[in-house]
């Protein structure tokens, strides 16, 4: 009985090994099978994603004529058709590219003090005693909810009031406030994951609150200060609604210089084209330049 059992027992046993082996085989095709064709379609639906930036590139290179008369595509049929006229053309055009200095004016500083603003409250939020810290930051929570549209006529009024309305100064002042609730928000919930052992052991070395925060929190803070970043110059830089209302009409930021263009001269594609071209390429510098550091910061972290 006891060999029959045995003999059961290794039966099942070579039955059930068999089994296992067969369904990590199964595993292993199916993850790289599955792993082919996740990339396949990651890279078709990246390329679907260019295309319109892709579109854009090649118009901005084609005469006006060209472009009227067919689409871009046929770039890649006659590449004889591509002229650098339009770029040259651009540069000659005061307007579009002095709309490219008013932008940087107010993103640069716009994005630089939401992130310093954001980094001291949201460390002041998370580690920071003081009265009534939990209702504060239940405040700046609830200021998430509240649209830009509501805050126009409101800021407009007072804006004018004190000199700001159709200044760089005030569209900078604006973005800056309607910024600072998510960066705070953001900043807090990170710097609050912060281990508060590490604290106390700077603490313990006589670290102040300032070296405190500028020697551990920040540094430990790197991917969350750079995705805050990359929003806020994001938003900032594509504006369109504030810049038109708040921004002086005299020389505005160039997403108000292109609509310009467009509602005055609408056959005016060769400035068009490379004009939205380069307001494009900017925000993507920015974004993959700061990606690096966003990921070498998530990797510095994973590995401590």
């Amino acid at each position: 009985m006891t060999t029959v059992d045995g003999a059961v027992r290794g039966g099942r046993g070579g039955a059930a090994g068999g089994v296992r082996a067969r369904r990590r085989l199964v595993a292993r095709v199916a993850a790289r099978t599955g792993g082919g064709a996740v990339r396949v379609f990651l890279v078709l639906v990246a390329l679907f994603w260019l295309m319109p930036s892709v579109g854009l590139l090649l118009s901005s290179l084609r005469s006006p004529e060209r472009i009227a008369g067919s689409g871009w595509w046929q770039v890649f049929r006659r590449p004889a058709e591509i002229t650098w006229d339009n770029y040259s053309q651009l540069l000659s055009d005061d307007k579009v590219m002095g709309s490219l200095l008013t932008t940087a004016a107010i993103t640069v500083p716009a994005t630089v003090l939401v992130v310093v603003i954001g980094s001291l409250a949201g460390y002041a939020f998370a580690w920071m005693e003081f009265p009534g810290r939990d209702g504060w930051f239940l405040v700046v929570v609830g200021l998430l909810v509240v649209p830009v549209q509501v805050a126009l006529i409101p800021v407009a009024k007072l804006f004018g009031a004190v000199g700001l309305f159709e200044t760089t100064a005030g569209v900078v002042l604006f973005h800056t406030a309607f910024g600072l609730p998510f960066a705070v928000f953001l900043l807090r919930n990170f710097f609050a994951e912060i281990p508060r052992e590490l604290l106390e052991a700077a603490r313990l070395d006589g670290a102040g609150e300032l070296r405190l925060f500028t020697r551990v929190v920040l540094p430990l803070g790197g991917p969350a200060i750079a995705s805050l970043a990359i929003f806020q110059f994001l938003w900032v830089w594509n504006d369109m609604l504030v810049a038109l209302i708040f921004a002086d009409s005299g020389s505005p930021p160039v997403t108000v210089a292109l609509q310009q263009e467009v509602r005055q001269f609408g056959n005016n594609i060769d400035v068009l084209a490379p004009g939205a071209f380069l307001s494009m390429v900017v925000p993507l510098i920015v974004f993959f330049a700061f990606q690096r550091r966003f990921v070498s910061g998530v990797m510095a972290g994973a590995v401590k």
